[in-house]
């Protein structure tokens, strides 16, 4: 008989991640660059935070899921500390290597930021998939397609909020969060590159289900069936009506 991985319990690995991330997260809050902006860019990571805690129960999620988020979050912390226009990773490479990493691969900015917003749909795209999979029981092409759109919306939806934030900071802080380095088209390769990382990542999730699923195709081709013919809109609309009017009659 073949001996199973020794994997810790999924509520020992969620714990023992979130404590190395509370670890990194007290160290990144000392000094950061700009108070305020750090302190902005914690918002959405205090609110993720929350709800991984509530639903440590409810919805313990897999060992592979927790540590993409746990590493996406340390990179967004990162980022948060020094703010993301001024992560100085070209300065750690020089020192380690004695040459400059954006001039190796032609970069003429400093573009941590964009890295990020690739892993943002990289690394939660998987964890996405596994929501949609397990509360709204979705199969086949829809467990691979609503993840990749939840993705590239919310990444949408990220860019208004820095607009917004922006504009209603504005100054040095609202300078400092947007991080647009001058480049007038930042917000629309920012999410380009959210929506090509979970390109990736959902490519890469069906090719290893296409491997290993054995009804994998016969799911695909079920999950693109019509399940109900009749038309919605106005004719549900009428039907409910109906429907309304004769439990009233009835009663």
């Amino acid at each position: 008989m073949k001996k199973s991985l020794p994997f810790l319990p999924h509520h020992r690995y969620a714990l023992k991640l979130a404590l190395v991330f509370l670890f990194i997260w007290v160290i990144l809050a000392i000094n950061p660059s700009h108070r305020q902006d750090w302190a902005l860019e914690n918002l959405l990571v205090l609110v993720l935070g929350i709800v991984l805690v509530l639903t440590a129960k409810s919805l313990p999620l897999s060992r592979l899921s927790y540590t993409f988020i746990f590493v996406f979050l340390t990179l967004h912390e990162i980022g948060a500390h020094y703010t993301y226009a001024e992560v100085p990773y070209d300065r750690w490479f020089q020192s380690l290597t004695g040459s400059s990493f954006n001039s190796l691969v032609g970069w003429q900015r400093n573009n941590f930021d964009r890295v990020i917003h690739f892993s943002y749909g990289l690394l939660l795209a998987y964890p996405i998939r596994e929501v949609f999979l397990r509360i709204a029981s979705v199969s086949g092409f829809w467990g691979y397609f609503l993840p990749l759109d939840l993705t590239m919306s919310t990444s949408m939806l990220f860019e208004l909020f820095e607009w917004l934030a922006a504009e209603f900071f504005g100054g040095d802080l609202g300078v400092a969060y947007l991080g647009t380095q001058g480049d007038i088209w930042d917000a629309h390769k920012d999410m380009a590159l959210a929506g090509l990382g979970a390109v990736i990542a959902m490519t890469v999730t069906a090719l290893i289900n296409i491997r290993l699923q054995r009804d994998f195709a016969r799911e695909w081709a079920e999950s693109l069936k019509v399940k109900l013919r009749r038309p919605l809109g106005e004719d549900e609309i009428k039907r409910m009506i109906k429907g309304r009017d004769r439990d009233k009659s009835s009663n």
